[in-house]
C-alpha cells in the first residue's frame, strides 16, 4: 500500500465525457433560437461553477425571442441525454483499478454538484472505486480555489504535497496546484487550444497513458 500517496480526479471532462453532451446540447437549443454557440465561448465556463441562469441569459441577451428558463432547462436536459455517451474517458476504468489494487487512495474533486457526480458515478459502477467524493456544494469557494482539493485530502487522511491531481481543464490545474498538489493535465478536446496547462507537472492526451509507476515516479514514491 501506497501510504504516502493518493490520487484526486477531476470528475466532469476526466472520468465522464459529459462535457461534449454539456456542449452540443446547448449548441443545438441555440441553434433552434437563430444563435450560434461556438466552442471558444462555451470553454470559457469549463472547470469553473457558473451561476445556473449562465447560458440562458446569454442566449437572452442575443435572440429577439427569448425562451422561458423552464423551456431552457427541460431542452437542453433532454438533448444533453441524448448526446452523453454513459461510459468512463479511455483509460480511467484500468487506471481506478491499479489504483485500487495497489491500495493507493482514491478522491474525487469535481466543480459539479453532489446530485450529478454521485448519479453518474452510479451509472458508470464506479462509486465503490472512490474512497471520497468532494463537489462545489460542500465547500465554501469553488474551482479554481484549491477548497475541493484540500478537502479532498483532508477526508482521505493524506497531506495534499503527497497527492496526485489529474484534471482536463485550466481552472481545476489552477485549484489543484493552488492545494499544492502534482498535477496531471489530459485536455479535453474542447478546451486543448483555448486553457492553459503550462504549468502542469505532466501533461497527455488520454489516461491510457498514465500508469501507476508514472504516478508514483511524479509524487516521489517509490
Amino acid at each position: 500500500m501506497d501510504e504516502q500517496l493518493a490520487v484526486i480526479f477531476d470528475f466532469d471532462g476526466t472520468i465522464l465525457d459529459s462535457e461534449s453532451a454539456e456542449y452540443q446540447s446547448h449548441r443545438q437549443f441555440f441553434a433552434e433560437h437563430g444563435v450560434e454557440l461556438t466552442e471558444e465561448e462555451w470553454c470559457t465556463c469549463i472547470g469553473r461553477v457558473q451561476p445556473k441562469t449562465h447560458w440562458w441569459d446569454w442566449l437572452c441577451d442575443r435572440t429577439e425571442a427569448p425562451p422561458s428558463y423552464d423551456r431552457f432547462r427541460k431542452k437542453t436536459r433532454t438533448y444533453f441525454v441524448e448526446h452523453l455517451r454513459m461510459e468512463p474517458m479511455p483509460g480511467i476504468a484500468t487506471l481506478v483499478n491499479a489504483l485500487a489494487a495497489a491500495g493507493v487512495p482514491r478522491a474525487i474533486a469535481s466543480a459539479a454538484s453532489s446530485n450529478w457526480v454521485a448519479r453518474a458515478l452510479e451509472e458508470l459502477a464506479l462509486t465503490p472505486s472512490f474512497d471520497v467524493i468532494v463537489t462545489a456544494d460542500q465547500v465554501a469557494h469553488p474551482k479554481p480555489a484549491p477548497d475541493v482539493y484540500l478537502e479532498a485530502a483532508r477526508r482521505l487522511g493524506v497531506e495534499p504535497a503527497h497527492c496526485v491531481a489529474i484534471e482536463d481543464s485550466g481552472p481545476g490545474l489552477t485549484a489543484a496546484r493552488a492545494a499544492g498538489m502534482r498535477t496531471v493535465a489530459i485536455p479535453h478536446h474542447l478546451n486543448r487550444l483555448t486553457h492553459d496547462f503550462e504549468g502542469a507537472d505532466l501533461e497527455l492526451s488520454s489516461a491510457a497513458d498514465l500508469t501507476l509507476d508514472r504516478i508514483r515516479g511524479l509524487a516521489g514514491v517509490r
